[in-house]
């Protein structure tokens, strides 16, 4: 499993491939032929109870890997900014594609042990049901506004209290385009609750594209290079406006500056 030892981290120029793989790594298809077969064996892991902490992180690397050899280039900074942390800390980021929910794992559990709020459909899929499961992953309906924050105040703070790190996407769904008014301030809320501090994500990963018909699995944009940046972790004071405030500003400002779709 490669680890990422320094504060950043960019893709080698070049990565090795077997001659039977050239064929295949052209399609759209290749990212998604290679991710499917790391994902059918963390499933397979997962069902026998074996799909712990270490095997999720390895699966998240190897997903990177795999990304790698079909044209992804990765640009990941402010690792360090995890390293500091002296406890367990609500990460927040912006929502842009499948692909950060496979490799933020990869990256951050290794230096906190963690897990996602995702939709509830997720933790009774064939494939992502068992994977989740494993992960202690807190579910929301996206139906009761009211009912997911009691949901995740109540199992975001008892997951926190036993040192496990909790990532939010406060976007609620995927999205190209960056708005401010589209991020809510859940994490915030939530790491005020338990009283750990917030650490804000910058991701720009629409190499991997978005797809109506497929869902997470649209056209894959290999001229696009991937992005993550891990900001400063900030304590929460009072009701947390200026350090939601604070995340979206660095957030934001990633994005600006990798080029991506920004609303004013």
């Amino acid at each position: 499993m490669r680890t990422l030892d320094g504060d950043s981290y960019h893709s080698p120029e070049g990565i090795a491939r077997a001659p039977s793989e050239f064929w295949l790594l052209g399609t759209r298809w290749s990212p998604y032929f290679k991710f499917f077969g790391v994902m059918f064996r963390s499933r397979a892991l997962a069902v026998k109870g074996l799909y712990d902490d270490d095997a999720w992180a390895s699966s998240s690397m190897d997903v990177m890997t795999a990304l790698e050899s079909c044209g992804a280039r990765f640009h990941i900074d402010g690792l360090d900014h995890v390293r500091e942390l002296d406890g367990p800390a609500v990460l927040v980021a912006n929502h842009m594609s499948t692909m950060e929910t496979t490799l933020l794992p990869g990256l951050v559990s290794p230096i906190r042990k963690c897990t996602f709020v995702v939709k509830e459909k997720l933790m009774h899929g064939p494939i992502w049901g068992p994977i989740m499961r494993a992960r202690e992953a807190i579910a929301v309906t996206r139906r009761d506004a009211r009912a997911d924050l009691d949901t995740v105040m109540r199992e975001g703070v008892a997951l926190l209290e036993r040192g496990r790190s909790v990532i939010i996407f406060p976007q609620s769904t995927r999205t190209d385009i960056f708005t401010r008014a589209g991020f809510n301030s859940l994490g915030v809320k939530l790491a005020s609750r338990a009283g750990v501090p917030v650490l804000p994500v910058a991701l720009k990963t629409d190499y991997w594209g978005n797809s109506k018909i497929l869902r997470g699995f649209g056209p894959v944009r290999r001229s696009l290079p991937v992005y993550i940046s891990f900001g400063p972790a900030m304590p929460v004071t009072g009701r947390g406006k200026a350090e939601h405030e604070a995340c979206l500003d660095f957030i934001q400002g990633k994005l600006r500056e990798w080029g991506a779709k920004v609303a004013d």
